[in-house]
């Protein structure tokens, strides 16, 4: 449906839906980037990343431990996977967009989306 075709009603939700979205991912950015000062401080004051030489938390549960435990690293890598989850929270806001539009098709191709990535963080 065109914009010009859409009712003032509907037109000014999808707006509202678009600075929704802005502000998703600049609060998404902001508080990874909080994160990742934290945990690089940490390795600073410490000198110690928590884990041994060249070694990274990569799953999850590795990673909450480490943030449990307060290791420089873990938090660093939390900082990142908030980073990674701020688009994909921006894909569940176009689901709820694109169903107020009616616009079904496109529903189901970002849910087919959203589906992929969570699936990929289980990979």
């Amino acid at each position: 449906m065109k914009p010009e075709e859409q009712n003032p009603k509907v037109a000014k939700e999808m707006d509202d839906i678009e600075l929704i979205i802005g502000k998703i991912l600049r609060i998404g950015v902001i508080i990874s980037a909080i994160i990742m000062i934290i945990g690089f401080l940490l390795l600073i004051i410490t000198g110690k990343s928590g884990y041994a030489n060249n070694y990274h938390p990569t799953s999850f549960s590795e990673i909450f431990s480490g943030i449990a435990q307060m290791k420089p690293y873990a938090i660093m890598m939390l900082g990142i996977f908030c980073l990674i989850l701020t688009p994909v929270l921006r894909v569940v806001v176009s689901i709820y967009s694109f169903y107020k539009e009616h616009d079904y098709l496109y529903v189901y191709i970002t849910s087919f989306v959203l589906i992929v990535l969570i699936f990929s963080f289980f990979l």
